[in-house]
């Protein structure tokens, strides 16, 4: 709760930016009333959903300061062991590694601590610095999605992405870190 202000400073600021790729309500059935939760409402769902193990929400950080989220959902484990990564992240830091650095960390948390088998990215196809933060990592193209997502008022479709534990026998983390000469990711 105690980044709610910094937060909504971020998302605000970057609301022209964001909007063509964050997920939005569809129309509710007649009779019914959506409405998009509040800051404390989201928390409270994620917070759940953590405590569930269905979910893990994070805060991106750069220099000490709330730069964006990313969330590890859809957990699912048994036979399948498997996540789908979302992200967003402010636009002042774009293009400085900031995202594939959280996604990175994110997989091999997923892989090596929580014993999971495979993770899924889902992007627009319009979406190219997105694509580019998955690709950057290596991950694998599998296909389209027709009308995916529910995004900017209307059903989109998305590619997908996918890595699995025995692609990055040595972890995401040291991919991208080998693939940025003079990195100084720990």
């Amino acid at each position: 709760m105690r980044d709610q202000h910094a937060w909504r400073e971020v998302n605000l600021r970057n609301r022209d930016w964001l909007r063509p790729w964050e997920a939005t309500l569809p129309p509710a059935p007649p009779g019914h009333f959506v409405q998009r939760p509040s800051y404390r409402q989201m928390v409270r769902h994620l917070r759940a959903e953590a405590s569930a193990g269905r979910m893990l929400p994070f805060v991106v950080d750069y220099r000490g300061r709330l730069a964006g989220q990313l969330t590890v959902a859809g957990i699912t484990w048994g036979s399948m062991c498997s996540a789908h990564v979302g992200y967003w992240v402010d636009r002042a830091v774009a293009g400085r590694g900031v995202t594939p650095t959280a996604v990175a960390l994110a997989v091999d948390h997923c892989f090596f601590t929580l014993g999971l088998h495979r993770v899924e990215v889902c992007i627009r196809p319009e979406n190219a610095p997105s694509r580019r933060v998955v690709e950057k990592l290596g991950f694998r193209e599998e296909g389209l999605r027709p009308r995916y997502l529910h995004i900017d008022g209307g059903w989109r479709d998305h590619l997908v992405y996918a890595l699995t534990v025995e692609d990055v026998p040595g972890g995401l983390v040291q991919r991208w870190r080998n693939a940025r000469p003079g990195s100084t990711l720990k």
